[in-house]
């Protein structure tokens, strides 16, 4: 009887490591009403508002630079390079996440949480996706009420790529 009662506690062991095997963790943001997510993985960090330095002759969707821990961060509008109207209030959120061994700072409208999503929910762009986002992203979630924009951080930081198109 004891081993019988230890088979359920085994392979509930083995669905569950399976589970958390087959998922993966996104940092999720809003920018205009729409949910973004990156994942965990490319984040170093997330930040209220800071002092930006406007950089002179910077491509329109570079805020500026930032003092992050002695090390320049560069300020990137997701906003803007996402071809969306600027946000009328001032203030937002920024995600840092590392390129090419250079931080970014991403000013979103607000972050949200990390969530765990299941690898068999992604889903490749839907050609119904805003072409606004269809450019920079990697493909999305379908969530109980809300669509989830993954963005390919590499693409929305590629500049060689924009500038060569």
């Amino acid at each position: 009887m004891s081993s019988e009662s230890q088979t359920p506690n085994t392979e509930e062991h083995g669905a569950l490591a399976t589970a958390f095997s087959d998922t993966e963790d996104f940092v999720t943001f809003v920018i205009a009403d729409q949910l973004f997510g990156i994942p965990v993985l490319k984040v170093q960090d997330v930040l209220s508002a800071h002092n930006i330095t406007r950089i002179p002759l910077a491509p329109p969707e570079i805020a500026g630079s930032l003092n992050l821990r002695g090390r320049i961060v560069t300020a990137m509008d997701v906003r803007l390079r996402l071809g969306l109207p600027p946000k009328e209030k001032a203030g937002s959120m920024s995600i840092v996440a590392e390129h090419e061994g250079e931080l970014y700072s991403l000013m979103v409208d607000s972050v949200g949480e990390v969530l765990a999503l299941n690898a068999s929910d992604y889903e490749r762009n839907p050609p119904t996706l805003d072409p606004k986002f269809r450019d920079y992203s990697a493909g999305i979630y379908r969530l109980d009420e809300k669509l989830l924009v993954v963005l390919d951080v590499n693409r929305l930081l590629d500049y060689e790529r924009v500038q060569a198109a």
